[in-house]
């Protein structure tokens, strides 16, 4: 059979819906953008690509990224769920931790946000597991009837989380319920805690589990929507999703699995970045994504980005692999607002519907995207390549009479004032992820992308002192492109709970044999070869007495004093010291992974460095490096060539996405097309 030489990629935002084609025989790339369609998601997957005009009997690979999870739990708009458990600890998920968010530490009045979970939605069985996983009262298969037929028929729950003690230990008990509820009730979509994750925390392995149950039935209904909207459109290549954590999975596999795509587009964006960080020879990258509603960044630290192994949804625990990423409501479509006389962004925005005033879609609040309209670095008329015109006056207006009336401003400094409270929250974020983690953010270069990334990023970089940012081809679509080199995923572990000193080598590798067989199983299930299978295996490690902990990536051969001095260098990089005290192994992880092709980063002929070829016309602009109205000089990136070199203030325009480079900094045109903006006198 012949290969087909189209792949798509489609990552969903807040605002808009990205869509990336990539010709394999050729490795031309086309992109476009279509409005995101919050109460159908899937028209506006169709919807963007209808407008990239791409032949679907001719992909061969169509890969999504998807919020849909996170935006059913932070919307309230998943299943009826219902929790079964051991007889006695029904109110495990209720009670949860006694710690309260950071940001209502001195909020006395704080109230955690309504559960997912009602209480008489939850239901205890008897049977009980000690804490080594053997038996201590037989499962009563009486007991799990009555659970499921209360929690069915008499509270209409249509989805059920299993979670039983110490089950990550031995998992029959949930298994054996799981038979007994599918036989009564087969309609009823079960998810079981040690199908989702064998670790220990009973707790955070709830949550997980009734995230999992909460999200899956909108989630299946949605990719069994969009596979019959693409197959009517004459597709039937494959259909992979975005993991939380990096890599792809099926959609099969996907709709088992829903809460691994949480944050899967984001993901995507993070993935490309560190593809392109190692093509451009960068070990310390920092990743900058501004779209419609959200702010992420993360590092990428000697070609790696910093994973985690647990993420919040509100505050419910996940114990799921993702990038360790720090998002902020601030975007494009934030909304810029006052509290008692002081301006604020974020984190309410406009989203897609109604969107920014500018839209004129009957947006009235002023949002970051108009601020940039008043202060002159987007073309009214060019918006989109020419497809959606702005309507300045509106945004122009709404400013003014909204922010810059009541704070006794001009109209540009109210605009300029978003920009400086958007700033400061975002050098807030950055240093999370790089000081507090005993990061140089001097040290690592830029990567902005997201349809606002390089509308900002210039001004982060000279706030931050940041040498180098780097605005890649499209970078309103980057996360769509980078999730055409994403590979085939899956990540799988086990609690262990013992030091490193007392641990059996021997046991441990056996276990890692396990894990690497169900890790392989599950690859070949998704069309990887069983040879072609890369097994990456990891400790998660803390000294004794601490809470904690840190990955370490041990070989095939398995030696406690390279462990040691792993673990030791991680510590002393992270925290500045390390300790006498015997080291604890919580899990051990291992990542199955099935390579992708990635799509080429061409070198393109190098031009005679003068960009004037290039130069648009001047617009004025509001220009932070001397706090004024200037004129900008306005270039066309499409034809800007490698070794092109000018300073700003400058504005380069590429239809979807406006690079705003102040005075101070100068921009070269890199061999693969690539801007990299610098300090004037660095450069």
């Amino acid at each position: 059979m012949t290969r087909r030489p189209i792949r798509l990629a489609v990552d969903i935002g807040g605002t808009f819906v990205d869509a990336m084609e990539l010709d394999t025989r050729t490795n031309r790339v086309r992109f476009r953008k279509a409005a995101t369609t919050p109460a159908r998601p899937a028209d506006g997957v169709l919807a963007a690509i209808t407008a990239l005009g791409t032949d679907l009997s001719e992909v061969e690979l169509f890969i999504h990224g998807t919020t849909l999870g996170l935006n059913a739990v932070l919307e309230r708009r998943g299943g009826r769920t219902g929790i079964i458990t051991n007889e006695g600890f029904r109110d495990i998920f209720l009670i949860g931790r006694g710690n309260v968010p950071s940001d209502h530490m001195y909020d006395f009045q704080y109230q955690r946000p309504e559960s997912l979970v009602q209480r008489r939605f939850t239901a205890g069985v008897r049977g009980r597991l000690d804490y080594r996983g053997r038996v201590v009262e037989p499962l009563d298969p009486d007991s799990v009837r009555a659970a499921a037929r209360a929690l069915v028929v008499d509270q209409q729950v249509t989805s059920i989380a299993i979670c039983f003690l110490h089950s990550f230990l031995d998992p029959s008990h949930e298994r054996a319920a799981a038979r007994l509820i599918h036989e009564e009730f087969p309609e009823v979509s079960l998810s079981l805690s040690t199908d989702i994750v064998r670790e220990y925390r009973e707790y955070e392995r709830t949550s997980t589990t009734v995230l999992e149950a909460y999200i899956r039935p909108i989630f299946e209904r949605y990719v069994d929507e969009l596979e019959a909207g693409l197959a009517e459109r004459g597709f039937d290549g494959r259909f992979l999703i975005m993991r939380s954590g990096g890599g792809s999975m099926t959609s099969a596999v996907a709709k088992t699995a829903p809460t691994h795509t949480v944050l899967s587009g984001p993901a995507g964006g993070i993935v490309g970045a560190a593809y392109v960080a190692s093509e451009l020879g960068r070990d310390n990258v920092l990743t900058f994504d501004i779209g419609g509603t959200s702010l992420d960044a993360c590092v990428i630290e000697r070609g790696n980005p910093v994973a985690a192994y647990e993420a919040q949804l509100e505050h419910f625990p996940l114990l799921i692999p993702t990038y360790d990423i720090r998002t902020i409501g601030a975007g494009g479509g934030s909304i810029a607002w006052l509290d008692h006389g002081l301006l604020k962004v974020g984190p309410q925005s406009a989203g897609a519907d109604p969107g920014p005033v500018c839209y004129g879609r009957g947006g009235t609040k002023p949002t970051v995207t108009d601020a940039a309209v008043v202060l002159g670095y987007m073309d009214p008329d060019r918006f989109l390549a020419g497809t959606m015109g702005l309507r300045d006056a509106e945004a122009r207006a709404a400013v003014q009479e909204q922010l810059a009336e009541p704070l006794g401003l001009t109209v540009e400094n109210a605009a300029a004032g978003v920009f400086d409270v958007l700033l400061a929250r975002t050098v807030g974020a950055v240093r999370q992820i790089t000081v507090e983690r005993g990061h140089d953010p001097r040290q690592f270069a830029l990567l902005a992308f997201g349809g606002a990334g390089p509308l900002l990023a210039p001004l982060l970089a000279r706030e931050m002192g940041i040498g180098e940012v780097i605005v890649p081809f499209a970078p309103s679509g980057f996360s769509a492109w980078g999730m055409l080199s994403a590979d085939i995923v899956n990540d799988l572990s086990r609690t262990v709970m013992a030091t490193l000193d007392d641990a059996d080598l021997a046991e441990l590798e056996q276990l890692f044999e396990t894990v690497e067989a169900e890790a392989v199983a599950s690859l070949v299930a998704q069309g990887v070869p069983a040879g072609e299978a890369v097994l990456e295996r990891q400790f998660e490690l803390r000294y004794l007495g601490q809470e904690h902990s840190l990955m370490v990536t041990v070989g095939r051969e398995l030696d406690r004093d390279a462990v040691r001095a792993a673990f030791d260098e991680t510590h002393r990089t992270r925290y500045g010291h390390t300790m006498g005290n015997p080291l604890q192994i919580l899990n051990l992880r291992v990542r199955g992974i099935g390579r992708t092709d990635r799509p080429d980063l061409e070198t393109r002929p190098r031009g005679d460095g003068d960009p004037s070829q290039a130069l648009l016309t001047h617009r004025d602009a509001y220009d932070f490096g001397r706090h004024a109205v200037v004129p900008f000089a306005v270039y066309d990136r499409a034809r800007l060539e490698p070794g092109d070199t000018f300073d700003g203030p400058a504005l380069i325009d590429e239809g979807t996405s406006t690079t705003v480079v102040p005075s101070g900094q100068r921009v070269t045109v890199d061999d693969h097309g690539y801007l990299l903006v610098t300090l004037e006198e660095a450069a």
